[in-house]
């Protein structure tokens, strides 16, 4: 799954300022004067009355009949801007500031429009010149804080913040802007409660309830995501970050089918989204539905060809539909374009596996392991092929290899156990065993195999006791009790041999083997009766035992 980043950070744009700062909240370089201008007294009436677009027509036609006193450009950048109109707002401003270059108001709705206009390098320079020339003004720390976060120099950017903070503690644009910044800067928990604090007072702040849902998807903390994208959900229906915390959240605890409700939503809302598609795919692709995910892998690929991991994905889609020709095929044009593609190596190998190719599959895992030495899963891989084929020093090296990067590992252990005593290293195959018994005490696996070699090594004694400890966990293995007869009946120790054979006979009823040689020891024993009734039970259960293994030692 890719992981969910940057984008979840929603940087409120329009609570940098809601309105321009009047020359009665910035102190001019001017003293003021009285303005006598009628059209300038009919714009503002006009603009009094919501007439701004007429209050504007009234300053322009006043500029183009040659008026020139400096309040028409002034004026006439105030109602562009509450027009909308940034680039020509700008304009009028830069004429004041042409006539006044310390025109702090000037300097500063400079700034405003150029933020509007999203020229934040621009406009951080104008607002870190008016926080200069007027220390005390808020807005303008607020206005620089968000232009450095939005050129991503966060460090700047918090202290801009506080600056503003310092100077007005109430602001919760300032606040919210922090706690962006704390967010970026990996300070998590303390964007986390700044994040809180400003919901408690807005509980229906889209943009909170956006960065506490992507905060919570960082800190894996599935029961906030689905709280917070649960109330976004509400306000918003269908918005994006909501979707994209839930397929987060649901992928994250394992829920494949609350992944592809909420992730087939997502795709709708954001259809040019290669992650939203993506994970889509691969939650599709956990429930076995292979064929939908291939579908979906096919969208995520036509957004972004490069990407190979959804091609990774498709071809194990395919892989496990059984169409091993097409996932080979893609497996191998992956390699082609990146030779050290390690995910496109280990599915061919697999393929391989499954395909009754060892030898190939081997040369794949080789290949990986030079590579990435380091993948002890393709070293098991690699030491159980070579067992297979009876290469067992070189798949006791092998899985010795897996064993350097994972030394818990039980099945390794018990095959590296396996492989030794096979090559004919009895000694060290017992001190794995012994090794891995201490770190398993209870793994029957282990016991089983202890067990195993204890008879083929015909130690009798070693082999009923491992025996013992599984009948004990409830582990019954007839054949395991039957060889242990064998080598009891044989070493003489009938009464022992009589136990084991009964066992095997009990745990496997019509064992016509364990039957016959449990009327051989009881005939041993001098017990002929009762042999005779083991030997017509042998007899029932397998014919062909008759006159062919009756003799008085152990078939």
């Amino acid at each position: 799954m890719e992981e969910i980043k940057d984008q979840w950070l929603w940087v409120v744009d329009d609570q940098l300022v809601q309105s321009l700062v009047r020359d009665d909240r910035v102190e001019q370089s001017e003293p003021k004067r009285s303005v006598q201008s009628a059209p300038l007294a009919r714009a503002l009436a006009l603009n009094s009355e919501g007439k701004t677009e007429a209050a504007l027509r009234e300053v322009q036609k006043a500029i183009e009949s040659g008026e020139t006193l400096p309040e028409l450009r002034w004026t006439q950048g105030h109602l562009q801007f509450q027009l909308g109109q940034f680039e020509a707002s700008l304009e009028s401003y830069r004429n004041v500031l042409q006539q006044q270059p310390e025109h702090k108001a000037g300097l500063y709705n400079s700034a405003v429009c150029l933020e509007r206009l999203k020229q934040f390098g621009e406009a951080g320079t104008l607002f870190q010149r008016v926080v200069e020339l007027e220390p005390n003004l808020w807005q303008a720390y607020l206005g620089l804080g968000q232009c450095l976060l939005h050129q991503q120099r966060i460090p700047e950017a918090l202290d801009a913040f506080e600056q503003c903070l310092s100077r007005k503690p109430e602001c919760e644009p300032a606040t919210f802007g922090k706690a962006v910044a704390l967010h970026l800067a990996g300070r998590a928990d303390e964007a986390y409660e700044l994040y809180r604090k400003l919901l408690r007072n807005n509980p229906s702040n889209v943009e909170l309830l956006s960065n506490l849902v992507g905060l919570s998807v960082a800190r894996n903390e599935d029961a906030q995501v689905r709280e917070y994208a649960e109330r976004l959900l509400r306000l918003r229906p269908q918005a994006r970050p909501a979707l994209e915390g839930l397929v987060a959240s649901a992928i994250h605890r394992g829920d494949f089918k609350a992944a592809v409700h909420y992730g087939s939503q997502l795709v709708k809302v954001a259809p040019d989204s290669y992650e939203a598609w993506f994970n889509l795919g691969l939650a599709q692709q956990k429930l076995n539905h292979a064929e939908q995910a291939g579908q979906t892998y096919t969208e995520a690929i036509k957004l972004c060809p490069e990407r190979e991991e959804a091609q990774l994905n498709l071809a194990a889609s395919l892989q496990e539909r059984g169409d091993f020709a097409s996932a080979r095929n893609l497996y191998e044009q992956l390699r082609q374009r990146t030779p050290q593609n390690l995910g496109a190596l280990w599915n061919l190998a697999v393929l391989h596996e499954r395909q009754a190719n060892p030898a190939e599959a081997e040369r794949h895992y080789e290949h990986l392991l030079e590579l990435r030495p380091d993948r002890e899963d393709a070293w098991f891989r690699l030491g159980y092929l070579r067992l297979q084929r009876n290469e067992t020093k070189a798949a006791a090296e092998a899985f010795a290899r897996c064993l350097e990067k994972r030394p818990d590992w039980l099945d390794a252990m018990l095959n590296l156990a396996i492989a030794q005593w096979q090559s004919g290293d009895g000694p060290a195959a017992q001190a794995t065993l012994e090794a891995a018994i201490q770190q398993n005490a209870n793994s029957a696996d282990v016991l089983r195999i202890l067990a195993v070699i204890s008879v083929e090594s015909g130690d009798a004694a070693s082999a009923a006791r491992w025996e013992e400890q599984l009948s004990e966990r409830g582990d019954q293995h007839p054949e395991l009790s039957y060889n242990i007869g064998l080598l009891m009946h044989r070493a003489q120790a009938n009464e022992e041999a009589l136990r084991f054979y009964h066992k095997a006979a009990e745990e496997k009823p019509g064992f016509s083997e364990a039957l016959l040689n449990l009327g051989h020891a009881l005939k041993s024993l001098g017990r002929e009766e009762e042999a005779k009734t083991y030997y017509r039970q042998a007899v029932e259960s397998n014919p062909e035992l008759a006159g062919k293994y009756f003799s008085p030692s152990p078939a």
